[in-house]
């Protein structure tokens, strides 16, 4: 049986916020959701443990730039930490900031809708993510070489 081609390794996957040698960052295009980001590690593995110590390092302090950058800029309810790769076994932290006010809050994001989206308030999120997909790539390049 063949596998498919994984999407994770044929494109981007969504607006690349950084790019360095063992992973990037993306803002995924999720509706109703507009500060869903993932870091996707390069090389093709399916689990965490597959990673050396220090990648491992390597892939949650990105992982907690991204958080602390939502946090800091978008003052979210809460952020969502993910890495499930049931569908994509390719290694990728799902990092979400989650507002009372979101369509599924508080369920996850991946199931059914609880109220309408609340357009204004998207829009104001939406206003602030090119400063935060800033400080996100000024933040990464510090912490690793940018390709």
């Amino acid at each position: 049986m063949t596998q498919p081609p994984c999407p994770l390794c044929a494109s981007p996957g969504g607006v690349v916020v950084f790019q360095g040698e063992k992973f990037r960052v993306i803002r995924a295009q999720e509706a109703g959701f507009p500060a869903f980001y993932r870091v996707v590690w390069t090389a093709h593995v399916a689990e965490f443990s597959d990673l050396s110590v220090a990648d491992r390092s390597l892939c949650m302090a990105a992982v907690n730039v991204l958080e602390l950058a939502l946090r800091a800029h978008l003052q979210p309810t809460k952020i969502n930490l993910a890495a499930l790769g049931n569908v994509v076994p390719h290694l990728h932290w799902h990092v979400i900031a989650r507002f009372d006010w979101d369509s599924h809050y508080p369920s996850p994001v991946w199931c059914p809708a609880q109220r309408p989206v609340d357009s204004a308030a998207l829009a104001v999120i939406q206003g602030r993510l090119e400063a935060v997909d800033m400080v996100i790539k000024s933040e990464l390049s510090a912490l690793c070489p940018a390709l």
